[in-house]
């Protein structure tokens, strides 16, 4: 049996107000770098806890089996943005860049920058909206106030600035009740599952060694905020001093055991991933009662493109999730659903699903859909006071 190609004349009859195509559905079987059944750790939650669930592995099983989510959807669509922000230069995706290089007093493990391609809700993100552009706040300049007031039907801004919003949703939640809310579900959901775990309970046992094995019953004191200055024994005086405990210090020897050890890593039957872009999500995006349904169907062929390339460059070779999570694909079977005869596809490489996503944009671009910010230089913002004087108040500039 041949695969079916995706091509630019495909998308556009997929994505169309009255085409019957459903979307396109990618299945990867996953093999830690150990071999199969090696461990693998997954995403851990407050307490201690994974994210478990059942789940049907086929229709025709008996019954459901325990499950493990690995990396959820979130996580994924976070990852899938990275992979865009890596690999801007050569697709040119808008960008925004949240400039910080004015806070040098900011710990070395902060970011000097914050991409729009890593603002945690994409174009409704405080940081765009506590932002400043040449002098003015960004929401009350007219490319700010066309960004945080598009919608997915009105989407001229969003192909324009963030397409990526298009595609792995947003909810405008940080106006205010009184001001624009608008949502859009994600057409792009993908999430790594791992099948009938060998245990829930397992931990990562411990002992945090100390060559001096050092002890004391005196008192500590520090201050938990810069422990760089701490004293011993009684009337030591520490500016923001509290009570505290050698191993906070970072001597003794401390064990890891019982409730205080780390939730480790799992061995499963098996690891999967599942991706799916729903045409019929996209299709509620549109440019406007004016766009004709030509235009309409280039943006989201374009976004459709846009996701391929962003799965194959996050996860279509060897890819790290955390700690004790490296994972590589074994098998991948891509499937075009259409509405009468499913048939299996071919995504390519990277370098074919870049041109893909590069004619696409040709093509968007010829029939008239806004791509302003595509293919410019990064528009550079400053934080704006309020958010300015945040930082300053969690990251407080030190005289040493």
């Amino acid at each position: 049996m041949g695969y079916e190609v995706i091509d630019v004349e495909r998308l556009l009859r997929g994505c169309a107000d009255d085409g019957f195509d459903d979307g396109v559905r990618i299945d990867v079987e996953l093999q830690p770098l150990s071999g199969a059944g090696g461990p693998v750790k997954p995403a851990v939650y407050e307490g201690g806890k994974y994210q478990l669930d059942r789940r049907w592995s086929d229709s025709r099983d008996e019954a459901s089996v325990p499950v493990i989510v690995v990396d959820n959807v979130p996580s994924q669509a976070n990852r899938l943005e990275h992979a865009l922000w890596r690999d801007r230069q050569q697709i040119g995706i808008p960008e925004f860049i949240l400039d910080l290089s004015d806070m040098p007093w900011l710990p070395a493990h902060l970011p000097r920058s914050i991409s729009s391609l890593k603002f945690p809700h994409r174009n409704a993100d405080a940081y765009l909206r506590d932002a400043m552009l040449g002098g003015q706040p960004f929401s009350k300049t007219d490319l700010g106030q066309a960004i945080l007031a598009a919608t997915a039907q009105e989407c001229g801004p969003l192909m324009s600035w963030f397409p990526q919003a298009l595609l792995y949703g947003f909810w405008q939640s940080h106006l205010g009740k009184k001001r624009h809310n608008s949502k859009h579900a994600r057409a792009w959901v993908s999430e790594i599952i791992g099948w009938q775990p060998a245990s829930i309970e397992t931990r990562s046992f411990g002992l945090k060694g100390d060559p001096l094995n050092l002890n004391t019953d005196d008192v500590v004191t520090s201050n938990p905020d810069d422990r760089t200055q701490w004293h011993i024994g009684q009337g030591a005086k520490v500016e923001g001093g509290k009570r505290d405990k050698l191993s906070e210090m970072g001597h003794g020897q401390v064990p890891f055991m019982g409730e205080a050890a780390a939730a480790a890593a799992v061995s499963f039957s098996r690891v999967t991933q599942r991706a799916t872009v729903s045409f019929a999500q996209l299709r509620r995006v549109g440019l406007g009662r004016d766009a004709s349904p030509e235009v309409d169907a280039a943006a989201r062929a374009l976004l459709v493109a846009l996701g391929i390339h962003a799965h194959q460059l996050a996860f279509g070779r060897a890819f790290a999730l955390r700690s004790g999570a490296d994972l590589r694909p074994s098998v991948t079977a891509a499937t075009w659903l259409s509405g009468s005869d499913d048939q299996e596809c071919a995504l390519g490489d990277v370098d074919e699903t870049r041109t893909l996503l590069l004619d696409c944009q040709r093509h968007a671009a010829t029939v008239g859909v806004p791509l302003e910010g595509w293919n410019q230089p990064a528009i550079v913002l400053q934080p704006g006071d309020a958010l300015s004087n945040a930082i300053r108040s969690t990251w407080p500039e030190r005289d040493d």
